[in-house]
């Protein structure tokens, strides 16, 4: 099974191949760098999906925060399951 985190775009670094851009991705507090080469339309501002340092998919900010919530209901049943 494989997990793809969203994340916001904080800054683009773009050297001018679409293949080689770029971005410093926020994932709540936890920043990153990742390749947008799979995204070449991913602008400032934007939530992609992120799965092994690489954005899958550009998503809006509403479907990025119904993922958070998913994320956040799993890590509370493990914590449920583990005590």
């Amino acid at each position: 099974m494989c997990l793809a985190v969203p994340g916001k775009i904080e800054a683009i670094m773009d050297d001018g191949a679409d293949e080689l851009r770029r971005a410093k991705v926020d994932f709540g507090g936890v920043k990153k760098e990742v390749s947008l080469a799979f995204t070449p339309e991913a602008r400032l501002g934007d939530y992609v999906l992120v799965h092994v340092g690489f954005a899958l998919s550009v998503v809006d900010e509403q479907e990025a925060q119904k993922i958070f919530e998913s994320l956040k209901e799993m890590a509370e049943l493990e914590d449920a399951e583990a005590s």
